[in-house]
């Protein structure tokens, strides 16, 4: 009966010693050293048996074994970089594992599925966002040094991983013009400027205590905190508490998120701040009294638009991002008349494009009319809004606005000229028909002007997305309903 054969020890010097793992492993390669008989011990934790040594010999390598080239697949180099970093006592074993696997079954490097493969992609990944949170949880502080050395910056951090060493570089990078040292119950570093060092593992003691300047950065963090945008869920994902005992802003969430709700209240209830971006006045406009006359009315579409962009005759104009023209069939029977820009169509510079546009375009899909063979506009051709921060939230226009940008319809109306035109609630019906139109009571009826344009008003469909989450089903049956009555005029 044969007998087994001797076991091999595969020393490493510490946790992170990937180029070690490097050698061994193509050493036992070259040798044939299967993985079973590869026992992975890191010195410093490495016990001798009775005798003083290891189970067997350290792997050794001969000339013929040193020269023999082993081809690894370049995913798995990547992948050991990191995973070896892992504070999973059995890795080395597992990616030498791998690697004798993949040398010697080429089919396998193209099984992304592999359960050794997948174990090992694992543990790179945690090493990898292990890295990433030392890089944005590390919190320095001064420590003052002798007299005449420069200033010390001193952070303390407890990875999850052995990453120090291989998360050095960026800060070296980073802070490169100050001297700095990083902390970590395993494993230390330091940066005079030159040359990162490393050494053993450190106290929590060591690191130095808070200062006068880090109760500035917790004001700063404290006034920047926005408790309309507060999602407790998504910061504990990116930042878990297992960091917080090691940041000094950790002991502010708490508190803050506690009265986020009363703040968020404060800040609507706060008065509209004053835009400070004004447009140019027109200089295609006559200045009589506070209110510029247009010259002549436009004769095409193109003029019109040239014309609008430059209004002043209310101040809406003047702080809105564009005007926002009239789209569709120039010769379209059917025109859809809504409010105003909302806040998608003054940046984008096109009518119904924001969330009631798409709830416009799902009923036009609903009725099989399409969108180009209509044409689509407002009453109003800028943006009424107020500031809320940095929100801009919509604004009615006021009567004396609406009417001061009617000629504007008014020279759509006259260059399409369609057959009939669907008001999309009070601020259109008011321009379309010059009254006050009570919308509720006359939603779905016609009405005929004066120079013969028939007008049928319903809701605009920004209504229908305030309508309660249950009912905005049946709304939107019956707006379509509404809209269905200018079948004819839609078909042309």
């Amino acid at each position: 009966m044969a007998e087994p054969a001797a076991r091999r020890v595969a020393l490493l010097a510490d946790e992170a010693d990937l180029a070690g793992f490097r050698r061994h492993a193509r050493e036992c390669l070259a040798g044939g050293v299967e993985p079973s008989q590869v026992e992975w011990r890191v010195a410093s934790r490495a016990e001798p048996d009775l005798f003083g040594h290891g189970a067997g010999g350290e792997c050794s390598p001969t000339a013929q074994e040193s020269s023999t080239p082993i081809k690894a697949p370049a995913f798995f180099v990547a992948l050991a970089e990191r995973a070896a970093l892992h504070t999973d006592t059995n890795r080395f074993g597992l990616l030498y594992r791998l690697l004798w696997r993949l040398v010697h079954d080429n089919a396998l490097r193209h099984d992304p599925l592999d359960a050794d493969r997948q174990q090992v992609e694992l543990m790179a990944r945690a090493v990898r966002r292990d890295m990433h949170k030392m890089t944005a949880f590390v919190r320095f502080r001064p420590l003052a040094g002798a007299e005449g050395q420069p200033l010390q910056h001193v952070a303390w951090f407890e990875p999850e991983h052995h990453i120090v060493e291989a998360t050095a570089p960026f800060f070296a990078r980073r802070f490169a013009q100050m001297h700095w040292a990083i902390l970590t119950p395993e494993r230390c570093v330091r940066w005079d400027g030159q040359a990162l060092a490393f050494g053993p593992g450190a106290n929590r003691s060591d690191a130095p205590p808070a200062d006068a300047a880090e109760q500035l950065w917790l004001t700063y963090y404290a006034s920047i905190f926005n408790p309309a945008r507060l999602k407790l869920a998504m910061m504990q994902k990116e930042m878990p508490r297992r960091y917080w005992k090691n940041l000094p802003e950790a002991a502010l969430i708490q508190p803050l998120a506690a009265g986020a709700a009363q703040r968020e209240r404060t800040m609507v209830e706060q008065p509209a701040s004053e835009p400070a971006r004004r447009r140019p006045a027109s200089s295609r406009a006559l200045a009589v009294s506070a209110r510029p006359i247009v010259v002549r009315a436009p004769g095409s579409l193109a003029e019109l638009r040239t014309l609008t962009e430059r209004c002043r005759e209310c101040p809406i104009g003047a702080h809105a991002t564009q005007a926002v023209h009239g789209e569709g069939d120039e010769q379209a029977r059917l025109m859809l008349v809504g409010e105003q820009a909302g806040d998608r169509e003054d940046l984008l510079g096109r009518p119904f494009v924001g969330p009631a546009g798409q709830l416009l375009d799902r009923a036009l899909e609903r009725l099989g009319w399409p969108r180009d063979r209509l044409y689509l506009t407002n009453a109003v051709k800028h943006f009424k809004f107020q500031l809320r921060g940095k929100r801009r939230i919509h604004k009615t226009p006021a009567q004396q606005e609406a009417a001061a940008c009617l000629h504007w319809l008014e020279s759509e109306i006259a260059i399409v000229k369609p057959g009939a035109a669907i008001a999309l609630g009070a601020t259109a019906a008011r321009a379309l028909l010059g009254r006050d139109v009570p919308v509720m009571r006359e939603r779905g009826q016609w009405s005929t002007r004066a120079d013969g344009l028939r007008v049928l008003v319903t809701l605009h469909p920004s209504a229908l997305l305030r309508t309660e989450a249950g009912e905005q089903e049946a709304a939107f049956e019956h707006w379509v309903a509404d809209l269905a009555l200018a079948a004819v005029d839609a078909q042309g």
